[in-house]
């Protein structure tokens, strides 16, 4: 009896391992994803593969520390020097999976931006792109404002569920483009969910403060950029799966 009982022991502990090993390799994180068609963005190490939109700065703002990649706000407000900027992808993505960490400053606003246009037509990534919103939701003053919470399709759609973590720490955020159906998740959980390019999709932006941006969000395709809204912001493991 008690070798009968050992061994289903074994088998139970057997299979748990497996289910969390299982588990584990669908994690964007693994490194089994990376054979899977995931694809590094950022290698921890350099900005290499990432620019300044339009070129309008030196880039110094955004640094490389411990294996993130963070903005550091220029202190001297009066500096002509331009030393931050939204630092975007030199690739272009059409049907991806992106994923990637995030964690704000106190009172600190940033966001996620895609779909953009590099463009002398575009002042701004987000005259182009939409945005994922990252933000201090009680510190800073767009957490009063729907639509601009952290996980909000920035002010085109609000999260079904709020799963943002506190100021400091690290958040999980994915985007997924798949032939105009558009989902957003972040901590594990889908938070927004639409169809890019429809009627209804045509009717939201007509609602938003985009509505007379020319070109706002049309295209299929674009670069992925983080903003640089003056607020110090850090962002790492960011990968992608094109689709």
């Amino acid at each position: 009896m008690k070798l009968l009982l050992t061994i289903a022991c074994s088998f139970v502990l057997i299979f748990a391992s497996a289910k969390e090993n299982l588990k584990s390799l669908h994690s964007p994180h693994s490194t089994f994803h990376h054979y899977k068609g995931w694809k590094k963005l950022f290698d921890g190490k350099t900005k290499t593969g990432w620019h300044i939109y339009r070129n309008e700065g030196d880039g110094s703002g955004w640094q490389v520390q411990d294996g993130a990649l963070v903005l550091v706000p220029n202190p001297d407000k009066s500096s002509k020097v331009k030393t931050g900027g939204d630092l975007m992808t030199d690739g272009v993505f059409e049907n991806y999976h992106l994923s990637l960490e995030w964690k704000i400053s106190e009172k600190g606003n940033s966001g996620i931006i895609f779909g953009v246009q590099e463009d002398a037509a575009f002042e701004h990534t987000f005259n182009s792109g939409c945005e994922m919103q990252v933000l201090d939701n009680d510190g800073h003053s767009d957490g009063k404002i729907t639509k601009h919470r952290s996980g909000d399709l920035y002010d085109l759609i609000k999260c079904t569920k709020e799963t943002v973590k506190p100021v400091g720490e690290w958040n999980h955020a994915e985007i997924i483009l798949d032939h105009g159906h558009l989902t957003l998740i972040l901590n594990e959980e889908k938070v927004v969910e639409t169809d890019m390019w429809t009627p209804e999709w045509n009717a939201l932006v007509a609602g938003s403060k985009f509505k007379k941006m020319t070109g706002f969000a049309t295209f299929k395709s674009g670069h992925i950029a983080l903003q640089d809204h003056g607020n110090q912001v850090w962002y790492k493991n960011i990968k992608i799966k094109e689709l």
